[in-house]
């Protein structure tokens, strides 16, 4: 008697019919009705009878995805660490300080070379600064890709690892389009943010990458933010932008200084007192940036 027979889909090549059972224990698929047997070799896609992870409870066939912000990318393998033998008992006290001087070992053995320990040490600082700056794990993943780039090239010799960190980390906010700037990374990591410009245009040139324009509207939810502006200002000022993009008046203008500027317009427009001073400590720009990009857009404006 089968133990566990289940109904599926596909109809029997013999006598037509749909009932089509399948054995998981001899590994089965026959006919219900004719007891022809459509193939022998069912591959098992349920859980593990018994786990071989840390986590007893997690009895699942696959472990973690691969990921470039390992230094290992995910693939190689460990010594666990539950102190047990293969049928659950507990290791002796001689053999458990074998294996953990083996694990010790184990986890040194998997950075043997100095490139390696270099990209373990890179890949530590990127998860550090993906909680600072809050980051998503699409930014740290290409700032990892644009990391080992630059090691292929060998870039990295003779440079610090912090500031090719945050280059990388520049130019994947800068690809995927998140607003962070480069004193924001260079105050993250605590470096000079002229260390930090010297490594992006290191890399830039080096590695010849493509870097979208950036839209100035990604940055005036950010602004408002930090100076606590209302939603009625923010649509304000990104209709004010897009009307400035649409003349193509922020062609070459920093996306900092003219978001700043219509948010301050914008403030002028709605009524909300805000002062310049306080636009600028938000936006991390100028107080005559600011000045400068409202002339131009009150110019607009008034046209």
């Amino acid at each position: 008697m089968l133990k566990n027979p289940m109904i599926t889909g596909p109809k029997c090549p013999s006598c037509g019919g749909k009932k089509i059972v399948s054995d998981q224990d001899t590994g089965e698929l026959f006919c219900g009705k004719c007891g022809f047997v459509i193939t022998d070799k069912i591959a098992d896609t349920g859980a593990e009878w018994r786990s071989f992870a840390n986590d007893e409870s997690n009895r699942a066939r696959t472990g973690a995805g691969t990921s470039l912000t390992m230094h290992d990318m995910g693939l190689s393998t460990i010594i666990g660490a539950a102190n047990k033998d293969a049928t659950g008992k507990p290791l002796s006290s001689s053999v458990k300080s074998s294996i953990q001087r083996l694990r010790t070992w184990d986890s040194r053995s998997q950075a043997h070379s100095s490139a390696d320990r270099n990209l373990r040490q890179a890949l530590n600082e990127m998860s550090k600064l993906k909680d600072k700056l809050a980051l998503t794990n699409a930014v740290i993943e290409k700032a990892a890709y644009i990391y080992r780039k630059a090691m292929e090239k060998k870039l990295v010799r003779g440079r610090s690892i912090q500031g090719l960190v945050a280059a990388c980390l520049y130019a994947s906010c800068r690809t995927t389009e998140t607003p962070r700037t480069l004193d924001d990374i260079a105050n993250g990591i605590n470096i000079k943010r002229k260390d930090v410009a010297r490594c992006y245009r290191l890399i830039y040139r080096e590695l010849e990458l493509k870097m979208p324009v950036v839209d100035p509207i990604k940055g005036v939810s950010r602004i408002a933010s930090n100076a606590g502006l209302g939603e009625k200002t923010k649509r304000e000022a990104i209709s004010i932008l897009n009307e400035a993009k649409r003349r193509y008046i922020t062609a070459g203008k920093d996306p900092m200084g003219i978001a700043a500027a219509a948010l301050y317009l914008a403030c002028i427009s709605t009524g909300e007192v805000k002062s310049q001073k306080l636009i600028s400590n938000a936006s991390g720009v100028t107080e005559v940036t600011i000045r400068n990009r409202c002339a131009g857009l009150r110019k607009m404006l008034i046209d």
